[in-house]
């Protein structure tokens, strides 16, 4: 039986890729800080099957003891905001960093790298910049490694369309970032109107986590994709605005969509990130202000022999709770 350890594996993607290795036979070390977090994936294999395994991943000891006598690794670790040691430097850069040379030594024979579309050394966001720096550090450290850069995520527990069908059920107005701070006038058939929204804002790709889990496994199996980069999103490219109303539409709720230039959003962030969870930080406001699609010849699901799966699809089966039914049984916003 083949030895898998992957490192954050209780996570969104996690979850899903565990449950794909176990149905494969793999025997899997779920690597993480908070072991309560892994428990639940026990019943998803054998007995002794699947390990719950302590891990800091800033401790080269701890990572690795996780990786020895593996055959592959997989690095799923990320955050979105930074909270003490949970830093964009520690878990983006540094960590990777150690878990690629610690994969490296004990003769990992294939490791697979989990990023972030929009990862850039250059980019004003410190969250890009750190993921671009984790990919440097994996490369060097394992030349073969496979990068993978997802789009936003969509399927069941997302933190994307989970959070704003939620805040739907509490506020009359869904917002739109990256509208221009001017409108502009535009001649229709029936005369002049203000266009409040531009081209609707960010634009973004977003991927199914199945397909994502399934990207992983594809890489780990396929000896082509070794050292090679991909960038996973679905098949349809949205504003901010036709993803709030996608969302709506799913909801059946009627809300106001408010456009949100970025330095408004600036501002907000700055209070916001002060909360335990921040709902938005202006380093995620800086990360906004660059479209999170596909670069043009960049390898994709296609090229890993996979279609994507479309929103459309997989959308309505969880967003379903966040609909209102009254006492006759009708839907109401």
């Amino acid at each position: 039986m083949a030895r898998i350890t992957v490192f954050g594996g209780s996570g969104f993607i996690g979850r899903h890729l565990v449950r794909r290795l176990a149905a494969k036979g793999w025997e899997i070390r779920v690597a993480v800080r908070d072991l309560e977090s892994a428990l639940t994936l026990k019943p998803a294999g054998d007995v002794g099957q699947i390990v719950p395994w302590c891990c800091d991943i800033t401790r080269p000891d701890h990572v690795a003891a996780a990786v020895a006598a593996a055959d592959a690794v997989v690095n799923l670790v990320g955050v979105l905001f930074e909270t003490g040691r949970n830093s964009f430097e520690n878990l983006h850069a540094l960590g990777p960093q150690t878990i690629a040379q610690a994969a490296a030594t004990a003769g990992v024979k294939s490791f697979v790298h989990m990023s972030a579309m929009g990862a850039d050394s250059a980019s004003q966001s410190a969250y890009a910049r750190s993921k671009a720096a984790g990919e440097v550090a994996v490369k060097t450290a394992f030349p073969k490694a496979v990068i993978l850069r997802p789009s936003v995520l969509f399927g069941p527990e997302d933190g994307f369309f989970n959070l704003f069908a939620g805040l739907s059920r509490f506020t009359p107005v869904l917002p739109v970032f990256g509208c221009p701070m001017v409108p502009k006038m535009e001649k229709t058939e029936s005369g002049f109107k203000l266009n409040f929204y531009g081209d609707g804002g960010t634009r973004f790709q977003p991927v199914y986590v199945g397909d994502v889990a399934d990207a992983i496994m594809v890489s780990l199996e396929t000896a082509a994709a070794q050292g090679q980069l991909y960038e996973l999103a679905g098949p349809t490219v949205y504003s901010f605005k036709q993803l709030m109303e996608m969302l709506l539409r799913y909801t059946n709720r009627k809300r106001m969509l408010v456009p949100i230039p970025f330095f408004v959003a600036e501002f907000y962030a700055l209070f916001l990130q002060l909360m335990p969870k921040p709902l938005l930080t202006r380093d995620q406001v800086i990360l906004m202000k660059t479209d999170n699609i596909m670069a043009k010849g960049a390898k994709g699901l296609a090229d890993l022999g996979l279609r994507p799966t479309t929103a459309e699809s997989i959308l309505p089966t969880y967003l379903s709770r966040f609909r209102l039914s009254n006492r006759h049984g009708s839907l109401n916003a």
